[in-house]
């Protein structure tokens, strides 16, 4: 799996880049919204990945923040009839905070407004994130995060990412739950939740 590319950015296009890494051009296909965030032609960038494998094509998916590529995995591995084009439709209509906050809210007209989604795919998407996989309560704790201590909102983005990787909410939260007190970083409450899942 290609997780991340590092190197020169060579092309910009809508919806499209194009990175020099190690003397090889990837081609990544990118949100439409926050596009400016990877750089300027010419200057060096990294570009988080999701490496999609099909049967006739591999496409990679990139993103600026973690935020953004743990809702799109969130998205085509967690809601019935979503595959990366309705999931890049959602990252390009609208800011994933702001996604989010709907969800959280129920707002499926807000949802729904988004290009190439409609009314059924906004309901599936708040019935299947909101009650089914559990995301809503651990995203509503991350909105709180300006009164959360920094231990609480790396457990709280732990779960997050947990949930985005396919693990159930119940299962994903006793683990974070089993984590020792001597983890304050997220990345390595990750690590360590992983290790309690597998093992």
């Amino acid at each position: 799996m290609i997780t991340f590319l590092q190197g020169t950015l060579e092309e910009s296009w809508p919806g499209r880049l194009v990175i020099n890494a190690g003397g090889v051009g990837y081609e990544v296909t990118i949100p439409m919204l926050g596009e400016e965030s990877f750089g300027q032609i010419g200057e060096k960038t990294k570009v988080l990945t999701h490496h999609h494998i099909r049967e006739q094509e591999q496409t990679l998916y990139g993103f600026a923040t973690d935020g953004d590529r743990d809702l799109f995995r969130l998205l085509i591995n967690r809601v019935t009839g979503v595959g990366p084009k309705v999931a890049m439709s959602v990252l390009s209509g609208m800011a994933t905070d702001d996604f989010k906050q709907a969800v959280v809210s129920g707002d499926i007209t807000t949802i729904a407004k988004i290009k190439g989604l409609g009314k059924k795919t906004a309901e599936r998407i708040v019935l299947e994130l909101g009650d089914k996989v559990g995301v809503k309560e651990a995203w509503q704790a991350q909105s709180a995060q300006a009164t959360q201590t920094p231990e609480s909102a790396a457990r709280n983005d732990t779960l997050l990412a947990l949930i985005s990787l396919g693990y159930k909410q119940t299962e994903a939260q006793k683990a974070v739950d089993k984590l020792p007190g001597d983890l304050t970083k997220s990345d390595e409450m990750l690590r360590a939740a992983l290790r309690l899942l597998q093992g």
